[in-house]
């Protein structure tokens, strides 16, 4: 299995084959996940690409973090896993919410 390199500060001109291409002159590229905003299609800026080997990504990681593409310096490291947000049912965001009307100046009997 390979290594996932987090890539920031990309030019949104910056495609998936250049990204590729950049990343092989220092070893083998399994994938290359350019992240592009779902409304627009254009690039926000980042991607993650997949080195075949921790040897390979380990060398890019080294050779091409403050790269300097498109007047723009490039951060290039270990990618981090995503964060749980727990999306459970209740407590967060979006969930039910009970008591609402409690300290809100809302209906309150008395007894």
């Amino acid at each position: 299995m390979g290594k996932n390199i987090y890539v920031g500060n990309l030019p949104h001109s910056t495609g998936e084959a250049d990204l590729k291409e950049l990343f092989e002159q220092k070893g083998k590229v399994e994938s290359v996940n350019l992240i592009r905003d779902y409304d627009t299609g254009r690039s926000k800026g980042f991607a993650f690409v997949e080195m075949a080997t921790e040897e390979d990504a380990a060398k890019a990681i080294e050779a091409l973090n403050a790269f300097s593409l498109e007047g723009r310096n490039l951060t290039v490291n270990e990618a981090r896993p995503k964060p749980d947000r727990g999306r459970g049912f209740g407590g967060g965001r979006g969930g039910p919410r009970r008591n609402s009307d409690r300290g809100r100046g809302g209906f309150r009997s008395r007894g």
